[in-house]
């Protein structure tokens, strides 16, 4: 029989690990077991990747060359909102979905260490979307560069900034869910996570010119600027009058977002009644 007084086990532990790992277990199949999860990242990819092809198919001015900016070797407009607006929403309803059900209350008392399963929610869904970024990101490059080969004005990814750009295009889907996560903890309710998670990845940019440099500053610590400015292959002209953001900065809004976003996450649901 174990003592009363006995030390609770160490962090670091072998059965701490092993517990984690069985959060990790739970949220996967939670994931998993949703059937609409995987029909909507199917469309998704099968919509990202036909939107580079048609964009690219569209635009006759890479028949005369390569371009100085790669947005059909990475996502067209379309392309890039969509899978935005479907990665946060993934993130977003992986804890919605459970305060709207109650489930949360559940999970809590099962694990009365909270901050570990929103961890766990966490690490599932950085993987889950890793994933469907990178597939999306090569589908686009594969299509984008089948149609630019028959016009001489394929971009190999060795070309200098190409790599960046697939990286970044590739990251783009988790760094948004793990901040549509944040957002469902915050909030808890989807109507009030989609609106917040929209206005601020996809709204709030366009709203900051680089003019100024007040304004620059708030526009360069957007993601979606971020992402812009790092699948540019060009240098800013020194003479211009904009602001433009570098890019050791744009990567680290790239860490700073879904860090913060989980971090406050997991401070607000010790702190906060389930």
């Amino acid at each position: 029989m174990t003592s009363l007084n006995s030390p609770s086990p160490h962090p670091l532990s072998p059965s701490s690990r092993t517990r984690f790992r069985d959060l990790l277990a739970s949220e996967w199949i939670k994931t998993r077991s949703l059937r609409s999860t995987w029909w909507t990242i199917a469309l998704t990819l099968v919509f990202v990747t036909g939107s580079s092809a048609v964009a690219t198919l569209a635009d006759d001015t890479y028949a005369s060359g390569r371009a100085a900016f790669l947005p059909y070797v990475c996502y067209p407009p379309a392309g890039y909102w969509t899978l935005a607006l479907v990665s946060v929403a993934g993130g977003a309803l992986s804890v919605v979905s459970e305060y709207g059900t109650g489930l949360i209350r559940v999970t809590m008392v099962a694990v009365p260490a909270r901050g570990s399963v929103v961890l766990a929610k966490a690490a599932v869904v950085a993987a889950l979307w890793t994933v469907v970024g990178a597939a999306s990101s090569t589908g686009s490059f594969v299509t984008s560069q089948a149609v630019l080969h028959a016009r001489h004005a394929a971009v190999p990814l060795t070309e200098p900034g190409v790599a960046r750009a697939a990286v970044a295009s590739a990251l783009l889907a988790p760094v948004c869910a793990l901040v549509g996560l944040g957002f469902g903890v915050l909030l808890r309710y989807a109507a009030a996570t989609m609106v917040t998670s929209v206005f601020t990845l996809l709204m709030l940019p366009p709203m900051f010119s680089e003019g100024e440099r007040w304004s620059a500053g708030v526009n360069h610590a957007m993601v979606l600027s971020a992402w812009k400015r790092l699948i540019q292959n060009w240098e800013p002209d020194p003479d211009s009058l904009a602001h433009t953001a570098t890019v050791p900065g744009s990567w680290a809004v790239y860490a700073v977002w879904p860090l913060v976003a989980v971090v406050l996450a997991v401070v607000v649901v010790r702190r906060r009644d389930v």
